[in-house]
């Protein structure tokens, strides 16, 4: 009886510091709650009428609209994992079919691979262009600050180069992916990846796989200084300075500014573009972006260090706005916009 009372009244001091001191710290437009014990909650509290993108789809190994899905663990270490996108084509070509890696965005800090809007857009291009699509469940920030995701995409980029060479086996890729002909793909933060795993990947020998392309995808490249489009372009439900904020001053590693090179690869502070070893790269920016400005600059960089980089621009758009199924669905050009980026990223992966 008496140790009990003792540890209840520890148990109790303890409860009372843990649940009666929770309080909110900080919160981002909707998608984030940020609590003083460290932790998070993603839960959305927008628009109930949004919340379905937001909403996993569950891995199904039949076709279903021509494609099947399948999520894969590809480090067992870690536990770091991958959805597999396969089109039922694949089944009857005999030629191998390119293989796109694809980044999510999200600040770093929010999303996940197998969110509907992302199974919507990669189901979607799988189909269209005829490719395997797999897709990085990426650590998220602030529990796992840059550059863990960074690390992430490029342990992905790793595994599928032992898949190339034959030392593991996932019969969805090796049986059917062309390893010559790699993509890195990602939208808003996860388009940063893309610039920084190709940047690695230009460090190391990746045969027999060849990386073929980079295509970012409304890129989240800023500073720490607000651009023009930034102060002038109108706010979407996918980016509100709110979440530029906060999102990188979660993500970022402690005490870095906007400036760092994940975030302003073509600032002072990152390596010079002129010494990296990149792929051809298509960089995909929507007229009205918040951040469109610095998605200009860095393009002007690479064209000035002498990088194959071809622009393709969505007129009228916001960031990401092929992601939103519900503009997508309501308004005839939205849906052009986006069978326009779609039918351009199939083009770029044609060619290479």
């Amino acid at each position: 009886m008496h140790t009990h009372s003792i540890l209840s009244t520890k148990n109790f001091k303890y409860l009372i510091a843990m649940v009666g001191e929770r309080k909110l710290v900080d919160e981002v437009s909707g998608w984030l709650r940020l609590y003083n014990d460290g932790s998070v909650d993603r839960t959305w509290t927008g628009p109930p009428e949004a919340k379905f993108m937001a909403e996993p789809v569950p891995e199904h190994d039949q076709f279903i609209d021509g494609v099947a899905v399948k999520d894969v663990t590809i480090d067992s270490k870690s536990g770091l994992g991958v959805r597999v996108y396969l089109p039922e084509k694949a089944k009857e070509d005999r030629v191998k079919l390119p293989i796109i890696l694809h980044f999510h965005g999200g600040g770093f800090c929010i999303s996940r691979a197998d969110w509907y809007m992302y199974y919507h857009i990669y189901t979607t291009l799988a189909r269209s262009a005829n490719a395997i699509c797999v897709s990085v469940f990426l650590r998220l920030a602030p529990e796992h600050r840059l550059p863990a995701a960074v690390d992430d995409g490029f342990a992905s980029l790793i595994w599928l180069r032992s898949l190339a060479k034959g030392e593991s086996y996932e019969p969805w890729v090796n049986d059917h992916g062309d390893f010559t002909r790699v993509f890195l793909i990602g939208d808003s933060s996860g388009a940063n990846l893309v610039h920084e795993v190709a940047s690695l990947a230009g460090q190391v020998d990746l045969t027999p796989l060849k990386l073929a392309g980079g295509i970012p995808v409304h890129p989240g490249f800023v500073r720490s200084e607000r651009s023009k489009s930034e102060l002038e372009n109108p706010e979407s439900p996918f980016l509100t300075l709110d979440m530029v904020d906060k999102f990188l001053s979660l993500a970022l590693p402690v005490g870095c500014t906007k400036d760092d090179p994940i975030t302003c690869p073509m600032g002072a502070a990152a390596p010079p573009l002129e010494g990296l070893n990149l792929p051809p790269f298509l960089l995909c920016v929507a007229e009205k972006d918040l951040i469109r400005d610095t998605e200009m600059e860095y393009y002007e960089a690479m064209k000035k260090a002498n990088k194959d980089v071809e622009l393709l621009i969505s007129p009228g758009m916001g960031h990401s706005f092929y992601l939103n199924k519900i503009a997508l669905d309501m308004d005839p050009i939205t849906a052009a916009q986006t069978a326009a980026l779609i039918q351009g990223i199939i083009e770029f992966i044609k060619k290479h």
